[in-house]
């Protein structure tokens, strides 16, 4: 049995009409997950059966990116609605992405809210809750993606489903374990050895160092690479091989 054991996931199909975003073909060589854009935030029909149809060709687990309906904002921006219309949300972009699932004979695997919603859910109760219940509802068998330790973990585990706590490799950590808000300037880690570094002691220690100089106690089930910047796929690689280096297993979450 393998001593460490972690997924790999990237935001995927998130390019739209005109507009292409990220290196997803590239990237979906070294990756165990895929969180596919759903259309609102980003991705549309046909950039979401490209990248279903490549997540099978690669064997990679095919999970749903659900967004706030923000196309302009990119889904980073908050929207201010009930918790009946999160589920109705969730349930909606699910669809999109489990009927082109089924034009390949796969299943759908996981399912990972994405930028302002993800966060929402990490700190709200109430919304985390809805989308929890429209995960269940759809497929109890879906496993449910969530930043390590947040109210969208404790939803999940409530509503009877699968969870996976989610770390990332490309963002710093406040001294309560949330993201640095993007609007921040030391939100992102540009450099790719660091990066590693960081996940390594997540997996290995459950740490992560703080933008304060503290550690925070931290579970890493699944890490996230973001597909969208053109370094996507030199940092994907390099974090890949780091931990493959470093004893860690890299295994889909559920196989």
């Amino acid at each position: 049995m393998e001593k460490y054991l972690v997924d790999l996931n990237s935001d995927l199909g998130e390019s739209f009409g005109a507009y292409q975003i990220g290196q997803d073909e590239f990237v979906m060589k070294y990756i165990t997950s895929a969180n596919i854009a759903a259309g609102y935030h980003a991705g549309d029909h046909n950039v979401i059966r490209h990248a279903v149809k490549q997540a099978a060709e690669n064997n990679v687990g095919i999970g749903v990116h659900p967004g706030f309906q923000d196309l302009q904002g990119f889904g980073r921006r908050i929207l201010h609605v009930e918790p009946e219309e999160i589920y109705n949300l969730i349930v909606y972009q699910i669809g999109a992405v489990q009927s082109f699932a089924q034009l390949y004979n796969q299943k759908l695997n996981h399912i990972k809210p994405h930028g302002a919603l993800y966060n929402l859910a990490a700190k709200d109760a109430r919304q985390a809750q809805a989308i929890a219940q429209a995960v269940y509802d759809v497929d109890p068998a879906l496993i449910l993606f969530g930043l390590a330790g947040s109210e969208l973990i404790k939803a999940g585990e409530a509503a009877g489903l699968q969870v996976a706590n989610e770390v990332f490799a490309d963002r710093t950590y406040q001294p309560d374990g949330s993201l640095t808000p993007r609007t921040e300037a030391n939100a992102m880690i540009e450099d790719p050895k660091e990066a590693v570094r960081r996940v390594i002691r997540m997996v290995q220690e459950g740490k992560v160092e703080a933008v304060d100089g503290s550690d925070v106690a931290i579970k890493a089930d699944t890490i996230c690479v973001h597909g969208d910047t053109d370094a996507a796929l030199a940092f994907v690689m390099e974090l890949q091989q780091g931990l493959v280096r470093n004893g860690i297993t890299i295994k889909r979450v559920g196989k």
